[in-house]
């Protein structure tokens, strides 16, 4: 088995708690056995109004909407659903939960074991053959997904999927390759993550400084999480040929930041700031801004709660619940999904909070930028959402009135 970075600065925002929908991915500590039902609390509270400023009359002069679309464009936190432009590039998707890129193809992970393709208006679901099988189990499954950025030439990826480990459920990062149409994997990278029904954490992003970064969960055993010689309830650093990079900060550990519950967004702004969203117990989201070796104080405190040098959270969600999975920057705003939320979130700085800017399209699992345009998948057929004929769904969201 293998085990964890880089030190980044914190943006010094008091951000406060952001009200609506009590939900969580982080449900009251259930039997697994019930989650499929349940993945972020599923006690709803009711749905306060889309608290953004509003936005200037379309009606108003020329040189004021010109002004007005410059702002909207460069402080997305004044944005709400109406003014986003909305585009079905994929259907019928099955349990989706990761989003990346190549050239014109854009890769979906499907909870399920499969990747679909979709290109030029059509989608390919491809088959993975994996050296265990693909456990989908509660929010366990085939969840991360990161591109090598030698794709071109290797038709090489990076994925972390749940499997039956020798003591019960564990989750793994291998490599695949792309072979005629299906997925093979070539190699494991780090196995042997503590899994469960809940808390697999599962996303994996490449860092820009080249290495892979993996979220995992506390397994529904929360004491793992303080534990850095444990790889449950981390943020785990790796190079992508598996190896414990020089620079982390612990010793031959792979741990990069610990202390988590449930993370399952990490995004770097432009200064390569680090953040990551995270599930809370029965409300308690968070987002944190994640630094080398830090303590993220799971299960020892939430919320505004102070111990040690464990680290409080950026912002977090009070008694409410946003269930925040992925995160993505575009412009240096962090956008958030939200799944019991049910809303696409932006971190606000000047009123500090996250503000939400989209919704009406149901739980939304992950958020991608490419070329200037957001990409969010909802996640309505995981068992707790509320799906519709077509779901679930690959969307490409464009603010109105800006130009190609």
């Amino acid at each position: 088995m293998k085990r964890s970075a880089v030190s980044f600065t914190a943006f010094a925002l008091l951000l406060g708690a952001c009200g609506n929908n009590t939900e969580n991915e982080s449900e009251l500590e259930q039997d697994p056995s019930s989650i499929e039902e349940n993945e972020e609390n599923e006690v709803i509270a009711p749905t306060d109004e889309n608290d953004a400023e509003e936005l200037p009359d379309e009606n108003s002069n020329t040189a004021e909407n010109d002004n007005s679309l410059t702002e909207r464009e460069s402080n997305y936190t004044n944005l709400s659903s109406e003014d986003w432009q909305t585009e079905v590039l994929a259907e019928n998707l099955h349990v989706p939960w990761d989003i990346n890129f190549f050239e014109d193809t854009i890769f979906l992970t499907e909870r399920e074991g499969t990747i679909t393709a979709v290109e030029d208006g059509s989608s390919d679901r491809q088959e993975i053959n994996t050296s265990d099988p693909i456990i989908h189990e509660g929010e366990g499954g085939l969840l991360g997904m990161a591109v090598s950025e030698d794709f071109g030439d290797t038709g090489e990826i990076f994925l972390y999927y749940t499997y039956e480990g020798s003591s019960g459920l564990e989750n793994r990062v291998v490599k695949a390759v792309q072979e005629d149409g299906s997925w093979e994997e070539t190699e494991i990278l780090l196995d042997e993550i503590p899994g469960d029904g809940i808390h697999n954490g599962g996303r994996i992003v490449i860092g820009p400084d080249g290495y892979l970064y993996v979220t995992t969960g506390d397994a529904n055993e929360p004491a793992l999480s303080q534990d850095p010689d444990n790889l449950a309830g981390s943020i785990l650093r790796l190079t992508v040929e598996g190896e414990v990079p020089g620079d982390n900060p612990f010793e031959d550990s792979f741990v990069f930041s610990y202390g988590h519950r449930n993370p399952q967004g990490l995004a770097w702004n432009s200064n390569e700031e680090l953040y990551s969203s995270e599930h809370g117990p029965t409300g308690h989201d968070e987002i944190n801004v994640i630094e080398a070796g830090n303590n993220y104080g799971w299960p020892e405190i939430i919320g505004d709660e102070e111990m040690g040098e464990m680290e409080q959270p950026l912002v977090h969600s009070g008694e409410n619940t946003w269930a925040p999975s992925g995160t993505a920057f575009l412009e240096d705003q962090l956008f958030v999904t939200g799944l019991r939320g049910q809303n696409l979130y932006v971190l606000s700085e000047e009123n500090s909070e996250l503000k939400e800017v989209f919704s009406g399209e149901g739980r939304l699992r992950d958020v991608k930028v490419h070329e200037g345009n957001l990409y969010v998948i909802t996640n309505n057929t995981d068992g707790r959402g509320n799906p519709d004929g077509n779901d679930d769904r690959l969307l490409r969201l464009t603010i109105k009135g800006r130009e190609e």
